[in-house]
C-alpha cells in the first residue's frame, strides 16, 4: 500500500506575517550596513593626540639634533625635549566618524571642527608648505634668539613681503623693499623699527629703503593699532646673517612651536656647565629674534606626551596658561615662561637643585 503525505497549507495571514518578518530583517541588515558605512565616511573634524618628543641636546638617528660646526660646544646632560602633536583630519588625511567618536571618548585627544583649524578651501599641499616654512623660520628665529641671549652679534635684513588691507604704506613702499634706516638710524633689527614707529606718535617717519639696488627715502605716517602700537601696515620678511652656522637636524616635523626649545638647546650647547643638571625637561612655544615666547596649539596633548616620555618639568608659554589648568599630568611641574631668559633661568635653577617654588606657574 502506498501511503501519501499531505502538506497542510498555512493560512494566508501567516504567510503575510512571515514575509513582513523577512522584510524587517532585511531592512535591519541594510540599516546596519548603512550605519557601518557611515562610520567609515570622512568627517569634517580634526583630532589631535600626543606626538613624539625630541631631545634638542641629544641625538637623532646617531647624529646630534643641534650642531655648531667650528665653534666650541660643551657636553650636555639630561633632556630638553621639544614636544609635538599628531594631527588627524583636514585636507591631508580626513578622519572617519568612528575616529571622531573615539577622540571624543579619549581624554588624551581633542576634537575640533575642521573649519576652526583650516580656512575653507585650504589644500593639503598648502598646509605642508606652510608648516615647512614655519619650521624653517622658527629655526632661524631660535638661532637669533639664542645668539642674542649669549651676546653674539648678528645681522638682520627687513624686507617688505606684503600689505594689510588698510595699510598706510600701500602705494609708497613696494614688495621687496629692504628697510635700512628709520629717521636716519640704521635698522639693525625689528626692535629698532618698532621703537621709532612708536616714538613717532603717528607723525611721519623717514624710511631709507633699498629698492632695485638704489637707495630711496620714503615718508610715511604710521597708524596706531588697537593696542596703541604704531605700525606701517606691512608684512615683513626677516633674513639673518649669522657669524657661524647652527645646524638643526629634524625632519617630518612642521610648524613654529619648537622655537623656544631649539633656542634652549643652542644656549646649552654653547654654554659651559650642565644647564639641566641631568634632569628631564620638556616644553613648547614659538620664539622671535628678541627672545619673546609665543603661544601654540595642542598644549594639553604636548604635556601628556612629555610626561609619558619621562619629563618632570614642562615649560609653557604664558599665553597658554588658560589651557594648562586642569590638564597637567600627575608628577609634571609646569613653569610659565614669557621669554628665553625666563626659560634659561628656570632650567638652570631646577638643574642646580635650588628652590624652585618661586618660579611662576600656570595655576
Amino acid at each position: 500500500m502506498v501511503q501519501s503525505t499531505a502538506h497542510e497549507e498555512r493560512p494566508a495571514s501567516a504567510r503575510r506575517a512571515g514575509r513582513r518578518q523577512l522584510a524587517l530583517i532585511g531592512s535591519g541588515v541594510a540599516a546596519g550596513l548603512l550605519g557601518l558605512a557611515a562610520l567609515a565616511l570622512p568627517a569634517p573634524y580634526v583630532v589631535e593626540s600626543p606626538g613624539p618628543t625630541f631631545n634638542t641636546i641629544g641625538k637623532l638617528r646617531n647624529r646630534p639634533l643641534i650642531e655648531v660646526p667650528g665653534q666650541r660646544t660643551y657636553p650636555a646632560t639630561g633632556a630638553l625635549d621639544l614636544t609635538t602633536v599628531y594631527v588627524s583630519g583636514g585636507p591631508n588625511a580626513p578622519v572617519t566618524i568612528f575616529e571622531v567618536l573615539a577622540g571624543w571618548l579619549d581624554p588624551a585627544r581633542s576634537v575640533s571642527p575642521e573649519e576652526l583649524v583650516y580656512p575653507p578651501g585650504t589644500t593639503g599641499q598648502q598646509i605642508n608648505e606652510e608648516n615647512t616654512a614655519a619650521m624653517a623660520s622658527s629655526q632661524e628665529s631660535s638661532v637669533a634668539a639664542a645668539l642674542g641671549y649669549l651676546g653674539v652679534d648678528y645681522g638682520q635684513k627687513l624686507s617688505v613681503a606684503g600689505f594689510t588691507d588698510d595699510s598706510v604704506s600701500k602705494g609708497v613702499l613696494k614688495v621687496g623693499d629692504a628697510i635700512e634706516t628709520v629717521n636716519g638710524k640704521a635698522v639693525t633689527d625689528i626692535e629698532v623699527l618698532r621703537g621709532a614707529l612708536n616714538a613717532s606718535g603717528g607723525n611721519s617717519v623717514a624710511l631709507g629703503v633699498r629698492r632695485d639696488g638704489a637707495r630711496v627715502t620714503e615718508k610715511i605716517a604710521p597708524k596706531a593699532n588697537g593696542q596703541g602700537m604704531y605700525q606701517l601696515g606691512v608684512a615683513l620678511d626677516i633674513s639673518y646673517t649669522f657669524p657661524y652656522k647652527v645646524k638643526i637636524q629634524l625632519e617630518d616635523v612642521g610648524g613654529p612651536s619648537a622655537g623656544m626649545m631649539f633656542a634652549l638647546g643652542i644656549v646649552d650647547k654653547l654654554t659651559a656647565g650642565p644647564m639641566t643638571g641631568g634632569k628631564h625637561f620638556a616644553g613648547t612655544g614659538t620664539i622671535d629674534a628678541s627672545g619673546d615666547v609665543g603661544p601654540i596649539g595642542g598644549i594639553a596633548q604636548k604635556m601628556l606626551g612629555a610626561s609619558e616620555n619621562g619629563a618632570t618639568v614642562f615649560l609653557a608659554p604664558a599665553e597658554n596658561c588658560g589651557e594648562v589648568a586642569g590638564h597637567v599630568p600627575d608628577g609634571l611641574q609646569v613653569v610659565k615662561v614669557s621669554t628665553l631668559k625666563d626659560a634659561v633661568h628656570a632650567v638652570t635653577l631646577i638643574g642646580q637643585g635650588k628652590d624652585a617654588s618661586a618660579l611662576p606657574s600656570c595655576s
